[in-house]
C-alpha cells in the first residue's frame, strides 16, 4: 500500500474514547491585551463572553 491510502484509512477511522478517557479542552480569550482562560472568568463575565457576536470580513466588506 502506498502512504496517502494509509493515511486516508487512518483519517476515515472513526475514534470513540471513554468519558474517563477524554480531556477537557481549555478556552482561552483575549482580554484587554492579555489572554487569560474562560474558566477564571466570573459569572458576569462568561455571560458577556457566551453572548459574543462573531463576524468573517467578507460580510463586513460594503457591497458593490
Amino acid at each position: 500500500m502506498n502512504d496517502m491510502t494509509d493515511i486516508r484509512r487512518i483519517a476515515e477511522a472513526t475514534i470513540t474514547l471513554a468519558d474517563d478517557e477524554r480531556q477537557r479542552c481549555e478556552v482561552w480569550t483575549r482580554v484587554m491585551g492579555y489572554h487569560r482562560p474562560v474558566a477564571s472568568f466570573n459569572i458576569g463575565k462568561k455571560g458577556e463572553h457566551a453572548e459574543r457576536r462573531f463576524f468573517t470580513e467578507a460580510c463586513a466588506q460594503p457591497h458593490l
